[in-house]
């Protein structure tokens, strides 16, 4: 910002930080200014986050700032972030930071909003993939294993064993099953295979495998788990 407009309103805006109502004030006199610099410095500085008008600036690095500075959600903000930002390498490299803190959290979901987001802004594909597989590993919300169809459908051409094993690190875990559990996941997924990649089926498949192997069940309850698990493939 110094560097940039050396601060032109940064005076301004602190007198106003006095003021009971300042943020209400800053988006009445800065939201709409007519100068590009007083807007920018807004976006940079307004309490609670930049709010969805300023991402949606006309100016490019309103809107970048705005999209680094707002708390919304990752699929609002790169809905409304301009244009040229999406489109236009060397503005995209000033949202690098948040967009990849943005795709980890993304990763760290479902993969419902993930997907959504891709639709959106699919350059950002490789980014997406670098944080399934670099990323903290957390697993605290087990992927979709529909949505995690649809991801891997985009992200084919980068499919390899470490993007296959962090994907897979994303899926339910058999082994804190129980046989009901374990039946009743099984019943689900054979439900709806059709729309599941082969590799997570395979992936279930192995994982119960295992689970069979170091059960204490009955040889005839190993079976039943054993029918249904080949019903996957």
């Amino acid at each position: 910002m110094e560097e940039l407009f050396n601060l032109t309103y940064k005076d301004e805006v602190e007198i106003l930080k006095d003021e009971d109502d300042f943020e209400a004030l800053g988006d009445e006199k800065y939201l709409n200014h007519p100068d590009m610099e007083a807007r920018l410095y807004w976006a940079f500085c307004r309490p609670n986050g930049s709010c969805e008008a300023q991402i949606k600036d006309i100016d490019p690095l309103v809107s970048i700032m705005a999209f680094n500075h707002s708390k919304l959600n990752a699929l609002k903000r790169f809905t409304l972030l301009h244009k040229e930002v999406i489109e236009n390498s060397s503005l995209r490299v000033k949202i690098k930071n948040r967009t990849r803190m943005l795709f980890r959290s993304l990763v760290d979901d479902d993969f419902k909003e993930l997907n959504k987001v891709l639709d959106i802004v699919p350059v950002f594909l490789e980014v997406a993939v670098d944080q399934l597989k670099n990323g903290r590993k957390w697993n605290d919300i087990f992927a979709d294993e529909i949505e995690a169809t649809i991801f891997m459908q985009k992200a084919e051409e980068f499919i390899d064993d470490s993007f296959k094993e962090a994907l897979f690190f994303k899926l339910k875990d058999l082994r804190e099953l129980d046989q009901e559990e374990l039946k009743e996941h099984l019943e689900e997924i054979i439900e709806k295979k059709e729309k599941i990649h082969t590799l997570i089926l395979k992936h279930y498949k192995n994982e119960v495998d295992k689970w069979i192997e170091k059960s204490n069940l009955h040889l005839l309850q190993k079976m039943t788990i054993k029918k249904l698990a080949e019903k996957l493939i």
